[in-house]
């Protein structure tokens, strides 16, 4: 095994321990979230649009682990310059584009929530914050990649 596929398959096992997490979250903690929060405060709503924003971002994460599964199975495949990758960077990209909607709505929710509640939201914002900036990051190394993907791309000769 050559240091190559070793670390392609080390990074392959790291993503899907995070998809197993991911799991966990949607499973376990999220409906057990939910089911306290009924107990504690029968009749109040209010957690339901943070558990909407919450699955649509594990769920838009879960489809970016499998698009970066996918690309390191290309990069073992010695198939990194190729239309299949850049697709799947961008659907990458897209995913994270989502993942910040997910957020700055969660974040909108409790600003307006914290307006009528009276309750300090900015813990939670500014965690919120943090998150679409590690988000960006993404977005613009993803983007970075795709550069000289699409530019050996448009280089190679069409065969019709």
């Amino acid at each position: 095994m050559d240091f190559k596929q070793s670390s392609t398959t080390f990074l392959k096992v790291i993503i899907f321990l995070i998809g197993i997490a991911v799991l966990a979250v949607c499973i376990y903690l999220l409906p057990e979230a939910a089911r306290r929060d009924a107990i504690e405060r029968p009749g109040d709503y209010s957690l339901y649009p943070l558990l909407v924003c919450a699955y649509g971002i594990c769920i838009t994460f879960s489809a970016a682990l499998y698009q970066i599964f996918k690309l390191l199975t290309y990069i073992e495949k010695n198939n990194v310059f190729s239309e299949l990758s850049l697709q799947s960077l961008n659907v990458i990209k897209k995913c994270a584009f989502t993942v910040i909607f997910f957020i700055l709505a969660a974040i909108v929710y409790l600003r307006v929530h914290a307006q009528f509640t009276g309750d300090d939201a900015a813990g939670p914002i500014s965690l919120g914050l943090m998150g679409v900036l590690a988000t960006s990051v993404i977005i613009a190394f993803v983007a970075v990649l795709q550069k000289p993907i699409k530019n050996i791309l448009d280089s190679q000769p069409k065969n019709n």
